[in-house]
């Protein structure tokens, strides 16, 4: 199922700004966190430092009212403090402060912050020591400070909500402005297939509105294909038109010896009238073949893709048409095609050219027809020019017998000849020219001899 280039647009633009907008929020936690742990630390520092201090000047017995006042609402809520002396005799505060799980985590160091659990919540722990005299005992006092961590927690979370909302709204909007420039940038392909939907079906011209540059490729190879199926129709319809006029009077004649040998007086009679519809027959099929022929060189994909020895295509070609030439006492020549010569090209329709070619010179050659010559010749192109030594067409003539069924006089040929040799020529990039010659009649089929791509 095909998907909208709408969405896929919209979905390949938003996602990296979605997944930058999840590592954005991420570091934002993080960076919440480790904001929170720097606020709350440097408070319970600035509280240790105070109750040390009072400590040491009230010689254990008192805390000032500001440091009560700090403990009960410093920021992260009540502080719970503990203070012993360097043989380890308690001096103030709470009587059993938590301890570290790991023993050297405070171990030598002035002030140490960890975390530990009392009385089953977790809390931070600040242990501070400081050499002081109090009442008589001078050394190294301990004082551990500890808060409940549930404030800072929803600190943390406080800070991660915003940056959340922040960067949901942020995202929203570009959503949003995506979204619409999507719509704004693919208006141009809406206004196409608005335009394409309203044409009329018989409608094939090409497609001449300013399209973005993105989708010039696209509009050339519709209106190639246009042109394509417009030269089909074309052909079909010529190909229809054809038939229908050049069959009608072969189709009459033939129905019309027909109805001739039925009412024939005599068996005599009736042989020779079916002897004038076998001929008759024969005609219309040549014809009828011929017109085929023309409409698959006219229609048919030309496959130019693979290596053809020309040289032999002729050589066989020619010898269908030996036993003609024989009894016909006329000399058939192939000349120049001793050697290999290979071209890509249609085989099949090269053949059938070739054949036509030789078919004119043999029908139309006249009474004083003696010689029929096949020349293969090759430079920069491949040349095949059949040349007879007939009755000849005056060059004035020319355009009169390349056009279908044209004839320079009237004879049994269909006059299809010479249009199917210039069709063939020209799909393969080529041209059929008639040589002006001082005798006879020479046409002369010219191939590109490099492949090349053939005309569609």
């Amino acid at each position: 199922m095909g998907r909208s280039l709408r969405l896929r647009l919209f979905t390949i633009i938003l996602a990296p700004l979605l997944v930058i907008a999840v590592i954005a929020g991420v570091w934002r936690m993080n960076e919440a966190r480790q904001t929170a742990q720097d606020l709350y630390d440097n408070s319970l520092l600035i509280t240790g430092l105070a109750v040390s201090r009072d400590v040491a000047l009230a010689d254990g017995d008192l805390i000032s009212p500001e440091t009560e006042a700090l403990l009960a609402d410093t920021a992260g809520g009540l502080v719970r403090y503990h203070v012993y002396a360097p043989d380890g005799v308690f001096v103030t505060g709470y009587a059993v402060p938590p301890v570290p799980t790991e023993a050297d985590t405070v171990q030598d160091k002035a002030y140490a912050f960890y975390d530990a659990v009392y009385k089953g919540r977790d809390v931070r722990v600040l242990r501070l020591k400081y050499v002081t005299q109090i009442d008589g005992f001078s050394g190294t006092f301990t004082v551990t400070l500890w808060q409940d961590q549930a404030v800072r927690q929803g600190f943390v979370t406080a800070l991660g909500y915003r940056a959340l909302a922040l960067i949901s709204v942020l995202v929203l909007t570009a959503a949003l402005m995506v979204w619409f420039g999507v719509n704004v940038g693919l208006k141009p392909l809406l206004d196409l297939e608005d335009a394409i939907s309203r044409r009329n079906p018989e409608d094939l011209s090409p497609i001449r509105r300013r399209v973005p540059i993105e989708t010039r490729g696209i509009v050339e190879r519709l209106n190639r294909l246009f042109g394509q199926v417009s030269q089909s129709m074309e052909a079909q319809s010529a190909f229809i038109s054809d038939a229908s006029h050049q069959l009608r009077n072969p189709i009459a004649g033939v129905r019309a010896l027909g109805e001739a040998i039925l009412t024939a007086r005599s068996l005599d009679a009736a042989k020779a009238r079916a002897g004038d519809l076998v001929t008759a027959a024969e005609r219309a099929s040549d014809l009828a073949e011929n017109l085929m022929t023309l409409e698959r060189a006219r229609a048919a994909q030309v496959d130019a893709t693979r290596p053809v020895d020309v040289a032999q295509l002729l050589r066989s070609t020619i010898a269908d048409f030996e036993g003609r030439a024989a009894r016909m006492q006329v000399r058939l020549t192939l000349r120049g095609a001793q050697d290999q010569m290979v071209v890509r090209l249609d085989s099949t329709m090269v053949q059938e050219a070739i054949k036509n070619l030789i078919d004119n010179a043999l029908l139309h050659g006249g009474p004083g027809l003696s010689a029929v010559d096949v020349t293969l010749a090759a430079d920069h192109e491949v040349r095949i020019t059949v040349a007879d030594d007939g009755q000849g067409v005056p060059p004035g003539d020319f355009p009169k017998i390349l056009a279908r069924f044209g004839q320079a006089d009237p004879s049994d040929g269909s006059g299809l000849g010479l249009s199917i040799a210039e069709v063939v020529a020209n799909r393969h990039g080529g041209a059929l020219t008639l040589d002006a010659v001082t005798a006879g009649f020479s046409a002369s089929m010219r191939l590109p001899r490099d492949a090349q791509r053939p005309i569609a």
